[in-house]
């Protein structure tokens, strides 16, 4: 079987209090979860730290500054909802740039992911939600600006509406945005994407597959994008504590199967991220997001 490439680093996994409610650890039991299928014979792919002028591909230089001297506002640090200390900045410069390394390989192998990733609620101006860094908008604004692509479709999956990559990707009309989200749900201001379609409280898997597939298509054959994006953010499980949709392990993987072999079967290379997450039960939450990396395996091994 061809190896699907997995991008990932011992940084993802950064240092917060004891008490603090993102679940941090989920990134370094995804890692481990993976390893244990053999997923990752030949190991992981190791990023490199973004750098200042990659980031600011996207967001204001301002902020990235601030970032990285570890200096950002207080508002600013209350609105991203992580302490923005060295290492929660390293690790926001490694997610960085491992999905643009991960998309990279995408192109060259057809699949690729990283173990972190989908920070959606980065803008332009300042981090939101437990997002430093829009690293999705950072890599698809790259690969454009060094002309390896023209244009990509950023497939948002997330429950969560991705208002940061819409922020940042707004004057790029060939950086297509569709985000898929509990319309009740954060944020509150939502600022739109290229497409956004907001779902009801307690949707389940064959209805939200209903939906996938009404749009997911028509976005392919319309844009013929070079590279497609997915979130994969598994919060519209039932038993997430941040979500309002009701899909089960079943539905995650009926989701990110489609979006591959919708994908792959038009030949368009596509990489994943991980997205949001949230339960305090971290082995179960680590294995809802490994779904996505078995599903890129399976298709990869159905079709050599």
């Amino acid at each position: 079987m061809k190896q699907v490439p997995i991008v990932s680093h011992t940084a993802y996994v950064a240092s917060l209090p004891d008490d603090h409610r993102f679940p941090m650890m989920k990134y370094g039991r995804l890692a481990e979860v993976l390893a244990q299928k053999g997923l990752a014979p030949n190991g992981f792919v190791v990023p490199e730290e973004a750098s200042a002028d990659l980031i600011a591909l996207a967001h204001e230089r301002a902020y990235v500054d601030q970032v990285l001297a570890c200096s950002v506002p207080r508002e600013i640090e209350r609105r991203i909802g992580l302490p923005v200390s060295e290492s929660v900045v390293r690790r926001a410069r490694t997610s960085t740039g491992g999905t643009l390394l991960a998309a990279r390989l995408a192109l060259q192998h057809g699949l690729a992911g990283s173990t972190a990733g989908g920070s959606h609620h980065g803008q332009r101006e300042t981090g939101a939600g437990f997002c430093v860094f829009n690293d999705v908008a950072i890599a698809a604004k790259a690969l454009k600006a060094d002309r390896t692509i023209q244009r990509a479709l950023i497939v948002d999956l997330d429950v969560h509406q991705g208002d940061g990559t819409a922020d940042c990707l707004r004057d790029e009309p060939d950086l297509f945005t569709f985000s898929l989200h509990a319309e009740k749900n954060y944020p509150v201001r939502k600022i739109p994407s290229d497409l956004d379609v907001g779902l009801p409280d307690h949707m389940e898997d064959d209805a939200y597959l209903d939906v996938v597939q009404s749009h997911l298509p028509r976005l392919l054959d319309a844009i013929e994008p070079d590279l497609v994006f997915l979130n994969a953010g598994v919060d519209p499980h039932r038993d997430d504590k941040l979500g309002r949709l009701d899909l089960t392990d079943e539905g995650l993987r009926r989701r990110d199967s489609y979006v591959i072999e919708q994908a792959r079967s038009r030949g368009i290379p596509m990489v994943a991220v991980i997205g949001g997450g949230y339960s305090t039960d971290i082995d179960t939450l680590a294995r809802r997001h490994a779904i996505a990396f078995e599903a890129m395996a399976a298709w990869s091994e159905a079709n050599g």
